[in-house]
């Protein structure tokens, strides 16, 4: 795929993101999410810092550690999260941003890859968490079917192994998906996501 039709579907990924995460009110920052143990606010939170994360990774300073600190949700957390949105859109967009390697500290043991393949990485965990903000919240998520065709060939080169199974993995093993058809379903499997959450 080329760089600039990934850069266009990683933007959608994101902007899908934004909208979700506009529905969310104060109310509702204490409602359980999909990802284990994590309130609607910690999982904002998260959000908003890989967002700081990764734009710093692709300005060339991932090594900054200060960079991917989560924080305490600002007092307007939809302004904060689409900000910070914008920010990891800016610096992808930046010029020549292919062709540099980004600083993910947060891989372990390898902590630089490709550029190419930290926007795969990010476009995947915002196409999720997207669907996570909105299972939160009852709503439906739907990303369009390129977006999710995309999605899906990611996500099923993630690796399933042990590391899956740490305190802090960013998914968790896979399910078995039977004979699902529906791609965002056989993401959210193939990433260790129940599609039918908050039910079994």
């Amino acid at each position: 795929m080329h760089i600039n039709e990934l850069l266009s579907l990683h933007r959608a990924a994101v902007h899908a993101s934004v909208t979700v995460v506009a529905q969310v009110q104060a109310g509702d920052l204490d409602r359980p999410t999909p990802c284990a143990e994590w309130t609607l606010a910690d999982l904002l939170a998260h959000m908003t810092a890989q967002h700081h994360g990764f734009a710093a990774a692709a300005r060339g300073h991932g090594g900054d550690h200060a960079a991917w600190q989560v924080h305490p949700l600002d007092p307007n957390p939809v302004a904060d999260y689409t900000k910070a949105a914008e920010d990891v859109l800016a610096a992808f967009a930046e010029p020549g941003v292919s062709e540099r390697e980004f600083e993910l500290p947060e891989f372990q043991p390898v902590s630089h890859f490709p550029a190419t393949q930290s926007i795969c990485f990010h476009l995947i965990d915002y196409v999720v968490h997207g669907w996570d903000v909105a299972r939160s919240l009852g709503l439906d998520y739907r990303p369009t079917p390129e977006l999710a065709e995309t999605a899906l060939h990611i996500a099923l080169m993630v690796p399933n192994g042990d590391n899956r199974l740490e305190a802090n993995a960013a998914f968790g093993p896979a399910l078995d998906a039977g004979d699902e058809t529906d791609p965002l379903r056989r993401i959210l499997t193939a990433l260790g996501r129940s599609p039918d959450w908050p039910q079994p």
